[in-house]
């Protein structure tokens, strides 16, 4: 059919049926584009309409939540505090007696001489081996061992050293991940608000260039006014443009910390008005009383005392202990011939006493104490460190949430003098640049509030990862 069809077409003759054609043509050339264009927008949304229709609404605690939940160094920091309570766990149950069942089968060459076997039997073949003690002898005994020495209890202390410090470096990761969500969050937070101003900022200089060229056409300005207009609408789409690209970068930061897919639409809001600063005795009582960084290097501390114990337990015998009960016979059983009983038990202790290893066990201790006194400065300048990071973190917010209630009153100042000076050069009386630097400046008041906002809630969020109070 569409053979016979293209032939019919091709068959027309005629001016008439030429113009036909030629027209079919331009509109099927016309219509193909768009309508490819149409399929792949309606494809576009029907891939992505389910995720753009109802976009997730996040707050801070649920993108904490989330962050939590795919941060891989945090990942690992859980990890790692899972595995040292399981090492405290192993450490503890050495210090407990073992218990082992033993089988052994155990057939050994004859050397063709007979011996006295013991158990009922006058003679029985010998051993080539003289270490075995017949030709077949089975053992089926439950053994039960046990050491006791310093080494033991100084590995159970390292490894309740070492878990908790697992744990307190756990809890620094978690603080770092919450300031590096805060700091997000309210950076796109920002970014939107930021996007909102460059867009009416840009309005108001489309609206602006209108009104320069209605004055020009009444011949109340001149057409310098107009260029200059154009200008600043121009350097508006521009930062429309820039603040677009910014938004989308800081909706993807936070985004690869939330979804399997960052592109997943979602939306973020914070309150008006920031939160107050809080006073600074309930700052340091909750940082000396809350502090992970401090708890850590107390571990570290824990641990290198642990291991100058473990050193000088080389000084000192280790007393080992079994108790085995079953059987070790020539016949697998709890009975042998002529009713002697194969079924019993033995006991053995040991005791040895260290005599000289040529000062190794010396050079180990005084290596220990070495490591410990380097993790002894390492705590006292940590400590310090503390001090100072947070009286610097308290200044730093102190400063900020100062700030806020100037800048909330450069944005109205701005505003008033952008109104102003409007009215002023729509009577005449101000000129073209005046209204450039007004609008100038309250867009930059403005920007200036949001980075304002962001920088407290940055430096609230790292005054509490230091108290643990976030």
């Amino acid at each position: 059919m569409a053979h016979e069809t293209r032939r019919r077409t091709i068959g027309l003759s005629g001016p008439a049926a030429a113009a036909k054609f030629l027209s079919a043509l331009f509109i099927l050339a016309a219509c193909a584009p768009a309508a490819m264009h149409g399929q792949t927008v309606v494809q576009g949304a029907q891939a992505d309409g389910g995720a753009a229709a109802t976009p997730v609404a996040i707050t801070l605690e649920e993108a904490i939540r989330r962050a939590e939940s795919n941060e891989p160094q945090f990942a690992a920091a859980v990890a790692e505090s899972r595995t040292t309570r399981l090492d405290r766990s192993i450490a503890r149950a050495g210090l407990l007696p073992s218990v082992v069942y033993h089988n052994q089968g155990l057939y050994t060459e004859p050397n063709g001489q007979q011996n006295q076997a013991g158990q009922g039997v006058g003679s029985q073949p010998s051993p080539k081996f003289i270490a075995n003690n017949a030709v077949r002898e089975y053992a089926s005994q439950a053994q039960v061992n046990e050491t006791v020495g310093l080494a033991g209890v100084a590995g159970v202390r390292r490894a309740n050293a070492e878990a908790a410090r697992a744990a307190a470096e756990l809890e620094v990761a978690r603080r770092g991940l919450i300031a590096a969500v805060t700091s997000l969050y309210y950076g796109l937070v920002a970014a939107n608000n930021k996007l909102t101003i460059a867009d009416r900022a840009r309005t108001e200089a489309a609206d602006f260039t209108a009104l320069t060229g209605k004055r020009e056409q009444a011949r109340e300005v001149a057409h310098a006014d107009v260029v200059k207009a154009q200008l600043l609408e121009q350097q508006r789409e521009r930062d429309l443009s820039d603040a677009q690209v910014a938004t989308e970068k800081a909706r993807l930061e936070l985004g690869v910390l939330l979804f399997p897919d960052p592109r997943t639409a979602y939306s973020v809001a914070a309150a008006e008005s920031a939160p107050p600063l809080p006073a600074r005795a309930d700052v340091d009582a909750a940082a000396a009383r809350n502090n992970p960084e401090l708890k850590s290097a107390l571990a570290a501390m824990s641990a290198s005392n642990a291991d100058v114990l473990a050193a000088k337990a080389a000084y000192l015998p280790d007393l080992g202990v079994n108790v085995t009960y079953g059987i070790d016979a020539p016949q697998f059983a709890a009975n042998g011939p002529d009713g002697v009983r194969n079924l019993g038990y033995s006991a053995s202790v040991t005791l040895d006493l260290p005599v000289w290893d040529w000062l190794s066990t010396e050079h180990k201790v005084k290596q220990s104490e070495i490591r410990r006194d380097a993790v002894r400065t390492q705590l006292s300048s940590t400590q310090r460190r503390l001090i100072a990071e947070l009286d610097e973190a308290y200044s730093e917010l102190k400063a900020a949430r100062n700030q806020l209630d100037s800048l909330d009153a450069s944005v109205v100042t701005a505003a008033e003098s952008l109104r102003l000076t409007k009215l002023r050069y729509a009577e005449g009386e101000a000129t073209v640049l005046e209204v450039v630097d007004a609008q100038s400046a309250f867009v930059t008041a403005e920007n200036a509030r949001e980075d304002g906002r962001t920088r407290y809630e940055a430096a609230r969020a790292g005054l509490q990862t230091l108290t643990g109070t976030l």
